[in-house]
């Protein structure tokens, strides 16, 4: 008898039989043919021997061993099949391609999702793609990987956290691993293995339109709140196997958010996928450190490079690496020196950005040492040229068997191989009340308290409130980019409680108005909620259509407001500090509020004293737009606010 991941017994030849009738089943699904039962597939099963399962497909074996036998058994194309990793947009309307380039992954890109998005529709739609690749001459499992990096976030209904910098706001690691576990459990029980999570970057310009990704400027706080990834695997290899886990992947490796103002050349960029002009020292200590500890004491599995590059300032500046290039960084210091062991997922057409033919960039890339190639819509371009590479000795055979190993390796930990289709008997807890109470406490943690005259903060009870700003009742709003979209998108997007809806659990008859037109007299307190609307990625860079400066819209309602009733409260909702040093002195007290994702509610929690504030800021808050980027540390460092400031109050 052996254990299962379920904590009960199987016999051994009963998990070979129904093994290989799933794989049959599979093929036979595929053709549009009646599926063999378990008993006819066991002796049928080009996958064993004698009715003994091959080596590879025997579940009691070490995984060193299973990956080795069925590397043995490859082909070159059934390799290189497995480096890649299309969109699921392109092979859906035809999806015999999966079988036939012998994919290794599909991924969801911000925003693709089945119809209708909910749980089960995506759970179908994965085992639909699982099939088709299990039809393929091993069949080798396919691993799905999704953006999910604050809740499973493409998901309608799904628990939407606060963004990596409220996260970070919080200085507690064990709820950022609660957090990651509920993504995890949130995500597999819909089909996806594999999630792009967490961003350990170090954001070090708060102009950049990734900010909020990260957990801070300090690379000791980004450490700490790894715990992410725990969340996200579990405490081993062996947790892998679990409903409730994924891999994790450690992005954007390594420079990500430390990047020169106006370096990007990617379309109108200015830091975005842009040039990280250092020294060696400063990027072991500032933007490599979150990386040697998620690779040594958190175990992650795998690894996306950034799309920027590295200028060394040691050999002159003008002549930058890019990140997928560089095998000093990939494979001398990342693979050898760290010693990361999983594999290296690059990011979306990122090869592309390399110097040279198609040819080169792939072959330039694979080198490097990046093992899966995210090339969404042109799969079977990226698997003609890697051949051609390989079988021209461009690149060696040795490298792509370490690339496959890798990624094998992963398969197997995550019981791919035993239970390839989707695990559903966690679907039900998917935006549960239990989940979102943690959300909601995440939230309430998040929120940093950065000024508060004559102890404005907490509300009593009874006051009359007026509110107003369109950040107030716009979920889309406060839950910002990476939202069911790529970009997120402001409106009644997902479900969940806005500001206004929580504050009205304590204050019900609270007033509302977006623009601050309706009259103010009679009231007691004002409650201005001010910030920007949903971006991600370069698209928010400042300069590029953003800025961090308030709209005019939100000053003149922290004007109408502050100016016209007694007490005023005014909270930023946004992924980044925003210059509010000429409205500060208007208001009594100022939050910042993040983007605290779908559980509004968490912020009312602190307005009206259920829960204190405690949060801290995870960067420095600037003066001026142009005193970016100051992190803890300058020479000359003077904020508005310090990094790690955040006025505390009582319950």
């Amino acid at each position: 008898m052996e254990p299962t991941r379920y904590g009960t017994t199987r016999r051994p030849h009963r998990r070979r039989a129904l093994l290989a009738g799933a794989v049959l089943a599979a093929s036979a699904l595929a053709a549009g043919t009646v599926p063999l039962t378990a008993a006819q597939a066991a002796e049928q099963s080009p996958a064993t021997v004698g009715g003994r399962p091959l080596p590879y497909l025997d579940p009691k074996l070490p995984t060193q061993q299973r990956v080795k036998d069925l590397l043995g058994r490859m082909t070159l194309e059934e390799k290189i099949g497995q480096m890649t990793q299309a969109e699921r947009n392109a092979v859906d309307a035809d999806r015999a391609q999966i079988t036939d380039l012998g994919l290794g992954s599909l991924l969801s890109g911000g925003g693709s999702t089945p119809t209708p998005n909910t749980p089960g529709a995506w759970a179908d739609m994965v085992d639909a793609y699982q099939q088709r690749a299990l039809a393929t001459r091993l069949h080798i499992p396919l691993l799905y990987g999704v953006d999910s990096v604050h809740g499973h976030n493409n998901l309608v209904g799904a628990t939407v956290f606060p963004h990596n910098i409220g996260m970070g706001a919080t200085r507690d690691p064990d709820l950022v691993e609660e957090a990651a576990r509920i993504t995890a459990t949130e995500t597999r029980a819909t089909g996806p293995q594999w999630v792009f999570a967490p961003c350990v970057c170090v954001a070090r310009d708060d102009r950049w339109g990734r900010t909020y990704e990260s957990f801070g400027e300090d690379p000791d706080l980004v450490t700490r709140m790894e715990t992410a990834v725990d969340g996200l695997q579990g405490d081993s290899r062996r947790d892998l196997s679990r409903p409730d886990r994924v891999l994790a992947t450690v992005k954007h490796y390594a420079g990500d958010g430390d990047t020169a103002y106006g370096s990007s050349t990617s379309g109108s960029y200015k830091l975005d996928q842009g040039v990280t002009i250092t020294d060696r020292e400063h990027f072991r200590t500032v933007d490599l450190a979150p990386y040697v500890a998620a690779v040594r004491k958190h175990g992650v599995g795998s690894i996306m490079p950034s799309y920027s590059s590295v200028d060394w300032t040691e050999d002159g500046v003008g002549n930058p690496v890019k990140m997928s290039a560089s095998k000093e960084l990939l494979t001398d210091v990342l693979k050898q020196k760290i010693g990361f062991d999983g594999f290296l997922i690059s990011d979306w057409d990122a090869i592309n950005q390399i110097p040279g033919d198609y040819p080169t960039q792939v072959r330039t890339a694979v080198n490097a040492g990046l093992d899966m190639f995210m090339v969404p819509y042109s799969a079977a371009k990226f698997e003609q040229a890697l051949l051609a590479e390989v079988q021209a000795g461009r690149v060696p055979t040795a490298r792509i068997d370490d690339a496959v190993r890798r990624i094998l390796r992963a398969k197997f930990d995550l019981g791919l191989f035993e239970h390839p289709y989707t695990d559903r008997s966690n679907a039900g807890t998917i935006g549960s009340a239990a989940h979102r109470a943690v959300a909601r406490r995440a939230v309430a943690e998040s929120q940093v308290l950065l000024k508060n005259d004559d102890r404005t903060l907490p509300l009593k009870a009874g006051r009359k409130i007026y509110v107003a700003g369109a950040n107030a009742d716009d979920i889309g709003n406060q839950a910002g980019g990476w939202t069911v979209t790529w970009q997120g998108r402001s409106g009644a997007t997902i479900p969940g409680t806005t500001l206004l809806q929580g504050i009205r659990q304590y204050a019900p008859d609270a007033a509302y108005s977006r623009d601050a037109s309706a009259p103010t007299m009679g009231y007691d307190v004002g409650i201005v909620v001010v910030g920007e609307t949903p971006y991600a990625e370069g698209v928010g860079d400042v300069g590029n259509g953003h800025t961090l400066n308030l709209s005019d819209a939100d000053r003149a309602n922290i004007d109408r407001v502050c100016g016209a009733i007694p007490t005023c409260v005014v909270l930023d909702v946004a992924g980044r500090p925003q210059i509010v040093t000429g409205e500060l002195p208007k208001a009594d007290a100022f939050v910042m509020s993040w983007l605290p994702g779908s559980e509004g509610a968490g912020v009312a929690d602190v307005l009206f004293g259920k829960r204190p504030f405690t949060g801290k800021l995870p960067v420095s808050w600037p003066r001026s737009e142009a005193q970016e980027p100051i992190n803890i540390g300058d020479r000359s460092y003077d904020p508005l606010f310090p990094y790690g400031f955040g006025l505390t109050t009582r319950r």
